[in-house]
């Protein structure tokens, strides 16, 4: 419908894409002291969505926002209490810009949420034992105009990922180090 009015539209695929029921930007898995999953959270990873980019003008949030906007025509949450999604910036999503209106933190969540493993020691306590930074928001995609051929438009969406860095230090320090920022992964002695 878009492009029959003249508006510029492309489809685009993310595999693992994240489904952040909560907002909460993580996609979060709880098992109990034995390994067992508790099944506590709504959160999922989906092998792949599928929404539409459409090329607007953004008054509403400034010129900055101007660009490839995301619009989901097959929304599974209520935004503002209708099934609808977008139009949100693809540049507000790069830049972490969760705050703007038009659905930005979940799309952000979709290419970009750690998935997180708690371990629940009680309803009061739980610890963060794991935490991938890298599974979601892998090939975001589309389709190349006049050929098959896919095209990487990941970098429209997020940065490149921090590369690992590993080394060994002693476990006291690794289980601290789980309260950190993630941007460094170690591996435990």
């Amino acid at each position: 419908v878009l492009r029959c009015l003249g508006i510029p539209t492309r489809v685009i695929t993310n595999f693992n894409s994240a489904h952040d029921k909560n907002l909460n930007l993580s996609i979060d898995k709880y098992i109990d002291m034995s390994g067992n999953t508790l099944h506590l959270s709504e959160d999922s990873v989906w092998n792949f969505h599928v929404w539409n980019e459409s090329w607007f003008v953004r008054r509403d949030l400034g010129s900055f926002y101007d660009g490839w906007q995301v619009l989901d025509a097959t929304p599974q949450e209520k935004s503002k209490g209708i099934y609808q999604c977008g139009p949100a910036s693809t540049r507000a999503i790069k830049e972490g810009d969760v705050n703007l209106d038009y659905d930005s933190p979940f799309v952000f969540a979709a290419v970009n949420a750690d998935c997180v493993t708690w371990i629940r020691y009680s309803k009061k306590r739980k610890e963060r034992i794991y935490s991938d930074t890298r599974k979601i928001g892998k090939f975001i995609s589309t389709k190349a105009v006049g050929t098959n051929a896919r095209v990487d438009v990941t970098a429209n969406y997020k940065y490149p990922e921090v590369k690992e860095i590993s080394f060994k230090i002693p476990y006291s320090q690794y289980k601290n180090s789980l309260m950190d920022d993630r941007k460094i992964l170690v591996t435990a002695v």
